[in-house]
């Protein structure tokens, strides 16, 4: 049996949402599944991914071929990455201490760098709605005017 990591679509029209799933290859893109293994939103900036590292290598592991989008999803979350370091650590080239030294160096700069972009982001949308300053104009009462 082919088992594929494949997202599948819920949410309304114009509004996905993805679930990231193992399933059978044969299976309908909606339809039966083995596993969840996460979460994708794209709407969101930057997309939202909630992912199950362990899940996914072990899926990995045991020949699950990711899709392209997924594969993307996988590599943003170092799953690929970390995968690549234990198979260094299979062939001896480092020990386990070493790739997991590695994989929390790589993480922590990813993180800063998507945090980072974060802030762009919500810098440039606020700079986009507020535009040029409002001036208020404050009104004066006749009545106290006159007094």
């Amino acid at each position: 049996m082919a088992v594929k990591i494949r997202l599948q679509r819920h949410g309304s029209k114009k509004r996905p949402f993805y679930f990231i799933v193992v399933a059978d290859a044969r299976a309908p893109r909606d339809g039966k599944f083995i596993q969840k293994i996460g979460t994708y939103n794209p709407l969101t900036v930057p997309a939202t991914i909630q992912l199950d590292r362990q899940k996914a290598l072990e899926w990995l592991h045991k020949g699950a071929q990711p899709t392209d989008t997924v594969r993307r999803i996988l590599s943003f979350k170092g799953v690929l990455y970390l995968k690549h370091l234990l198979r260094g650590v299979k062939l001896g080239l480092f020990d386990e201490t070493t790739a997991m030294v590695k994989f929390q160096k790589w993480h922590e700069e990813h993180e800063a760098a998507v945090k980072r972009r974060s802030e762009e982001h919500r810098k440039n949308q606020r700079a986009k709605r507020g535009g040029a300053p409002v001036r208020r104009v404050e009104r004066k009462d006749e009545s106290s005017a006159q007094a």
